[in-house]
């Protein structure tokens, strides 16, 4: 029997690609009712699109393999953004108010579409993490109805390498798959496994990552800092598999014993860990190559942290991701940072529903995609799935194919946007046309103004020459007049 009324999210990550159908549930869980899994380590790196044919080919897989086991069509996915390059850049937008003015929502809101049209060379704007405005001397968070006569916006925006947007959307659109929202993951992750509390208070969360370390700043409920580290776990197994062994024996290895912090007191001289039946590695030696790489990822980490803020971490640092499992990853963490408060978070916050191998663990590898599928609220259903042909042979026509362009028909204000939410290509496409016609449009009546004007200071002109003729007759007539 076909599943109707379910979400679809899907994950590209560095070593796998993830896709995940689930219903939300009236007590507010969520029953997983399907996953896959495909390798991504060939033609995805550092969480980055790179050979868009074997991705567009896996997405297609993905889809067709839930599609299978949800025995429907699948309309719509939602779709997690990260990888290299993900990084914060502030911006302030300022508008000068008349003099006694209050400040108004759409003052608001045309500070925020200012903000996104900002221009970065070969970068995109992914989202914007409006920070306080101020409105004249004074911080406040939401500045409607209060009087002044300069008000600033302060925003985070999140932005991207262009050619890896387009890549990513260019493999959905391929694939014929239609986005229903895509999400900046590092955010849909925070919303699922950090509190409001640790966001309140200050707190770092650290993605753990294959290819990538993902590192989040909040403070005061906001977002303060992002930026993705291009090292993760993989750059200890190729460290290991340095010992001349092959990366999958490296990686078994790291797993079995991997450890993040020794006591140099603990480490045995006289022990070694087998390579295979001929050779081992002294332990001391091991211990070196994983947690030197481990110590290098972690004051990258820490360098990340904007220094007003390595104060104010009273909500601590938060770990996930895959790396997170290490043995004594909090105390490699809390002995370069200095950071007590230290949290590992191998499952996501909201209560779910699954019986799935890859889920039951709670080992933190499966938050991000957790996270996405939770912030969907859109049916994702399509038609039950069907024969093609029907009883005589005939091939059944083809539905046509939904676009992401057709969930998105008109393209959002920056004020409409949800945080998180990265607006597709083909929405900035149409908002991109909105803006070229209206500066046409602008231009066009500028144009128009100017033409009327000239017209009017040419007759203005020849008013006033008139005027001025008269003038000199009534005084050349006044000084003709006899004297009494």
């Amino acid at each position: 029997m076909a599943v109707k009324d379910f979400i679809v999210a899907i994950e590209l990550g560095s070593s796998k690609m993830t896709g995940i159908a689930g219903r939300k549930n009236i007590d507010g869980s969520i029953s997983v009712l399907a996953v896959v899994e495909e390798d991504s380590s060939s033609f995805i790196r550092k969480g980055v699109v790179y050979n868009i044919n074997q991705t567009v080919q896996c997405i297609s897989n993905i889809v067709r393999k839930l599609s299978s086991q949800l025995k429907s069509e699948i309309a719509r996915v939602y779709v997690g953004v990260g990888g290299q390059s993900i990084r914060s850049v502030k911006n302030v937008v300022v508008k000068e108010l008349p003099g006694g003015a209050i400040v108004s929502q759409e003052m608001v809101n045309e500070l925020m579409d200012k903000n996104r049209n900002m221009f970065y060379q070969d970068n995109e704007i992914l989202d914007v993490a409006p920070q306080e405005y101020k409105v004249d001397n004074q911080l406040q968070i939401d500045p409607v109805g209060i009087q002044c006569s300069r008000l600033e916006g302060n925003f985070l925006n999140i932005i991207w390498r262009n050619t890896f947007y387009r890549n990513l959307n260019q493999c959905f659109d391929t694939a014929e798959v239609a986005i229903a929202e895509m999400y900046l993951a590092p955010l849909a992750l925070a919303d699922s496994v950090l509190t409001d509390a640790e966001k309140r208070s200050g707190c770092v969360l650290v993605d753990l990552g294959a290819d990538t370390t993902t590192v989040s700043v909040y403070y005061k409920n906001k977002l303060r800092h992002l930026a993705v580290i291009p090292l993760g776990g993989n750059n200890i197994t190729k460290d290991i598999a340095s010992l001349q062994m092959d990366e999958s024996v490296a990686e078994e290895m790291k797993l079995k014993y991997g450890s993040a912090y020794t006591e140099n007191t603990d480490i045995d001289n006289s022990l070694t860990y087998p390579i295979d039946n001929e050779r081992s590695v002294e332990a001391r030696k091991f211990i070196e190559i994983v947690e030197g790489r481990l110590q290098e990822i972690i004051e990258n980490v820490w360098y990340q942290v904007p220094s007003e803020y390595t104060d104010r971490l009273l909500g601590g640092i938060i770990l996930t991701g895959g790396g997170s499992n290490m043995k004594d990853i909090d105390k490699a963490f809390r002995n370069h940072t200095h950071i007590e408060k230290i949290r590992v978070a191998r499952f996501v916050t909201q209560a779910i529903k699954s019986g799935d191998p890859e889920i039951i663990p709670h080992n933190g590898m499966m938050n991000t995609i957790l996270g996405i599928l939770a912030k969907g609220d859109m049916d994702c259903a399509g038609e039950e799935k069907t024969e093609t042909a029907d009883l005589f042979g005939m091939e059944k026509p083809a539905k046509p194919v939904q676009t992401t362009a057709d969930l998105h028909p008109t393209p959002r204000s920056a004020g409409e946007i949800s945080p998180g939410v990265v607006p597709t290509a083909a929405e900035k496409e149409k908002a991109e046309e909105q803006r070229r016609k209206a500066a046409e449009a602008a231009a066009l009546k500028e144009g128009n103004d100017t033409e009327e004007g000239d017209e009017g200071e040419k007759d203005g002109k020849k008013g006033m020459k008139g005027r001025m003729s008269r003038f000199k007759r009534w005084m050349d007539q006044f000084l003709k007049e006899p004297e009494e």
